[in-house]
């Protein structure tokens, strides 16, 4: 059965959002995330506070775009606010890794005695920090920061190998402050 569907969703105080076309930015107090939100029979307008998503006549289709949108809509709004931030440990049993930031490059040295350096590189809207044997990722937009967590991980796979005896690598340990 088709039936109209609206979903609004709350910014927080300081955040404001604009439209353009299809292009949703939301800015905060400290910086700002743009997604493009196209889609034929999802609309999406702006009304005072909130941020407003809506379908006529809404099919199961419409209505899972519609959920899918107003979560990344709120992780917008959180991501503002506060940033995402997701860690890492590195982990080195038989040969001590060395991790480094270049620029906006990640540069892991002497991964299982290798002496080619594995790199990665990451956005510029994330940021990322080396503490010792811990790699802090962060950024105001969720799937960047996750995406770039995600690669720093898999760069060091290991394939090829008992994983049970050669467990080294980088694994997170934290995703956007939630213990994995």
């Amino acid at each position: 059965m088709k039936q109209d569907l609206r979903v609004s969703v709350e910014l927080k105080q300081g955040v404001t959002a604009t439209l353009q076309g299809t292009l949703l930015t939301v800015k905060g107090p400290k910086t700002r995330v743009s997604r493009d939100f196209m889609h034929p029979k999802v609309k999406v307008v702006i009304e005072g506070g909130k941020i407003t998503l809506s379908a006529s006549k809404a099919t199961k289709k419409e209505k899972t775009m519609i959920g899918s949108f107003e979560s990344h809509i709120i992780n917008m709004v959180q991501g503002v606010t506060a940033p995402y931030v997701y860690k890492l440990k590195v982990c080195s049993g038989h040969f001590p890794i060395t991790v480094t930031v270049s620029g906006q490059e990640l540069i892991i040295k002497n991964f299982l005695g290798e002496s080619v350096p594995r790199k990665i590189q990451f956005p510029s809207a994330v940021s990322i920090k080396v503490s010792g044997a811990e790699i802090t990722v962060e950024s105001a937009d969720k799937e960047l920061a996750g995406q770039t967590a995600a690669k720093i991980e898999n760069v060091c796979r290991i394939t090829g190998r008992d994983i049970r005896i050669f467990q080294d690598g980088c694994y997170i340990i934290s995703k956007a402050g939630e213990a994995v």
